[in-house]
Formats: structure tokens, C-alpha cells, sequence
């Protein structure tokens, strides 16, 4: 797997990114949202710097132009619900996409274990195309690889492409081991370590109720 960490270099990345952790700035939850949507836009460029290209002629009121354009079929999956603002920031520049959608959640046990549960999906064939895998906290790793075990019913994809905004070193490492060359993980900030409860420290708390308000 190859691992394209964007925060190795200081980019105006980094200004969304304190923002997002910030506690005081992510109480307003629609600019942590448009933060992620940023961060989304941004990884979405750097992604698109590697794509395959053709050239096509383009005609314009005085004569015509040749220009390089991407030719990739392109499927964005998220998993709901944490996904949505960083998949609206890479739908923003991938406009022609498909769009699939996953839910993966954990199932805690009363001892602290837990497992990920799959229910909800709705994708369109993924055979041959580029995949596009969104969630935007790669902590454990396990609701990574047990989406795209799920997604495989729609087919195999050419090429698989991991967008995660902060993840863990130990969840890089666990998908490191079950996702081969064919994948790229794309990431904004990798954090050091996770707690007792399996959360990125330092991290930026739940994402999804940050973004979308608590949950029961």
C-alpha cells in the first residue's frame, strides 16, 4: 500500500486541520464541517495529480484547443455518516463521480470489545473502476477493511484510493497488512497512538457528532 501523507509538507492543509481539533472553533459544527470539506477539495487535487489523462479537443468561440483531461471512471464511497463533508469536498472537484454509500458502525460488548457491523449500502458497479474509499478517522482500521469486503458484492475495482483526514499509526499498519499494491491511503495528519477505548489521540473526537450533532 502506498501512503500519500499530505501534512509532511506545510500547506494551508494545516489550517483546516488545527481547526478541526481546536475545541473552542469545532463547537460551530458548519465550519467543522466545511473544514472537512476543504481538507476533502485539497486531497482531492493532490489525488488527481497521479490520475490518467487523454487528450481531447476542446472548441471554443474562436478555434479549438487541445488540453489534457482525466479519463478515469470514478466511484466515491462514504461511510456514512462521519464521511459526508469530506465526500461533498471531493464530489466538489470529481463532479462526474459515481457515488456509493456504506454504513459501519461498532458494536461495543459489555466487556469493551467490539465488532463492525455493515447494514446499509447502495453502490453502482465498481468492476475495473477507481475506487475512492472516504471515511475521514482511520483509527482501528477493522470498519476500513470490513467496508471493502462488503463493497467487493459490487465488484472488483481497478484501484482502490483511502481518504482518511487523521489517522492512527496502528490502523495504518493494520490495513497495511490486508490491502496490497494496488491501494494508496491518502492522509491529511497521521497521530501517535490509540486509547484504552480504541479513539486517535490526540485526535479531534467523534467526527460524526461533531459534524451532525450527538447521537443516542
Amino acid at each position: 500500500m502506498q501512503i500519500h501523507h499530505l501534512s509532511d509538507q506545510n500547506t494551508i492543509l494545516n489550517t483546516f486541520i488545527a481547526e478541526i481539533r481546536d475545541q473552542v472553533i469545532q463547537k460551530d459544527s458548519m465550519r467543522f464541517r466545511r473544514n472537512i470539506e476543504r481538507i476533502g477539495e485539497i486531497m482531492a487535487y493532490e489525488l488527481s495529480k497521479i490520475l490518467p489523462y487523454k487528450t481531447q479537443a476542446v472548441t471554443t468561440p474562436l478555434g479549438t484547443k487541445l488540453m489534457s483531461l482525466p479519463e478515469t471512471e470514478l466511484v466515491l464511497c462514504s461511510i456514512l455518516r462521519a464521511g459526508l463533508p469530506l465526500h461533498q469536498g471531493l464530489l466538489n472537484y470529481f463532479d462526474k463521480a459515481e457515488n456509493a454509500f456504506i454504513s459501519a458502525y461498532r458494536k461495543v460488548h459489555a466487556d469493551g470489545s467490539f465488532d463492525i457491523r455493515v447494514e446499509y449500502f447502495a453502490s453502482p458497479s465498481l468492476e475495473g473502476k477507481t475506487l475512492i474509499l472516504a471515511d475521514p478517522m482511520l483509527a482501528t482500521g477493522q470498519s476500513l477493511v470490513s467496508t471493502y469486503q462488503a463493497l467487493l458484492s459490487h465488484g472488483t475495482p481497478k484501484e482502490v484510493h483511502i481518504f482518511a483526514v487523521i489517522a492512527s499509526a496502528e490502523g495504518i499498519d493494520y490495513i497495511s497488512k490486508h490491502f496490497g499494491d494496488a491501494f494508496h491511503l491518502w492522509v491529511a495528519a497521521i497521530d501517535e497512538h490509540l486509547n484504552q477505548k480504541a479513539y486517535i489521540v490526540p485526535g479531534l473526537g467523534d467526527a460524526g457528532d461533531l459534524a451532525f450533532g450527538g447521537k443516542l
